[in-house]
């Protein structure tokens, strides 16, 4: 309606990124045009997105199946929930080896890595605290631990 158009979340930091970085629209980053959010119509669910140039139902139509792409930069804080990080070595600042990234778990108070280390599995909050690096050349994240985080 009016080039309106539902828009279906991938992450649960979507709204975090829609109002406050620059957007793309494509079918990959790299085959992607810019596009600006204009305005939300409705709440929750039922939300409609419009997008500057989007004034009728089939320029709205040229973007189903296409994917909305917000732009960061390497530092944003993103990049430490993002499911290419399973697989990656996880180790202390210390030079430890704890385990290996096996899933990455939406929490209600924060996210959370799931290490496995053999038959054991250690549950880390991926605070600033904590999470302090990720090598994607090293595939490794690198952890301060806590007192008793590990035990």
């Amino acid at each position: 309606m009016k080039g309106a158009v539902s828009v279906r979340p991938l992450s649960r930091y979507f709204d975090d990124y829609v109002h406050s970085h620059p957007l793309h629209v494509g079918f990959s980053e790299e085959f992607s045009s810019i596009v600006q959010l204009s305005d939300v119509i409705g709440a929750g669910k039922k939300r409609r997105f419009i997008f500057t140039g989007m004034q009728d139902r089939d320029g709205a139509e040229t973007m189903v199946g296409q994917t909305i792409f917000a732009v960061v930069d390497d530092s944003d804080a993103i990049h430490f929930v993002s499911g290419d990080l399973i697989g990656y070595d996880v180790v202390t600042d210390s030079g430890r080896l704890i385990g290996e990234l096996g899933e990455i778990l939406w929490l209600p108070a924060n996210d959370a890595y799931v290490i496995y280390s053999g038959d054991q599995e250690f549950l880390i909050p991926i605070i600033p605290e904590i999470v302090k690096e990720i090598s994607h050349t090293q595939r490794a994240v690198m952890i301060t631990p806590m007192e008793g985080l590990l035990d």
